[in-house]
């Protein structure tokens, strides 16, 4: 019995980080597309090769709308439907299909919530210890979190040379989570 369930645990382990990395990569990048970001960049060129043996076929049948790329918003959706099954099979013995479906949208939204806010933290850390010159995160990162930084600076304006700009975004997105975390149920 002991191993069974270590057994579990390194299968619920296994799922839950690959699952999560692989989502989170495809997250990214269409956040960074959404961004208009420099895909020249080696980190969206990594994100690129290891997102593109899916998402190239998924183009032929799923076109953008928009800036929004449709396929990686469904395969974003489509794994953590996968990842959800998955979990629910390994702790319970069954698969709970219709509560994956609502259980997943609420991860995407929580995914997407949580990119934002560690690149904001990012950006901050990278402010502060003065090393974004030839970082080349550090272009990526502003033009994600630009968008959402740029309305509250006309807002807010600079204090000193200190802009709190995105501090009072991490706030929003972590009063976002909140709300998300009680609309929508997860694992």
């Amino acid at each position: 019995m002991l191993g069974l369930a270590v057994g579990s645990q390194i299968a619920l382990f296994l799922v839950e980080a690959i699952f999560s990395l692989y989502i989170g990569a495809v997250v990214i990048r269409l956040l960074l597309g959404f961004a208009r970001a420099n895909f020249n960049n080696p980190l969206s060129q990594f994100l690129v090769k290891v997102t593109n043996p899916v998402l190239v076929p998924m183009r032929r049948f799923i076109p953008s709308i928009g800036k929004v790329d449709t396929s990686a918003v469904v395969l974003a959706y489509g794994l953590t439907v996968i990842k959800v099954s998955l979990i629910y099979l390994i702790v319970r013995g069954a698969i709970m299909f219709p509560e994956s479906l609502i259980i997943a949208l609420g991860e995407v939204i929580r995914t997407v919530i949580w990119v934002y806010i560690i690149a904001l933290i990012l950006q901050a850390v990278i402010s502060w210890v003065g090393s974004a010159q030839g970082n080349p995160v550090s272009p990526l990162i502003h033009s994600l979190t630009n968008p959402i930084v740029r309305p509250i600076r006309k807002v807010i304006p600079l204090i000193g040379m200190m802009d709190l700009s995105p501090l009072v975004a991490i706030l929003g997105l972590n009063i976002l989570l909140i709300v998300i975390n009680n609309l929508l149920p997860s694992i």
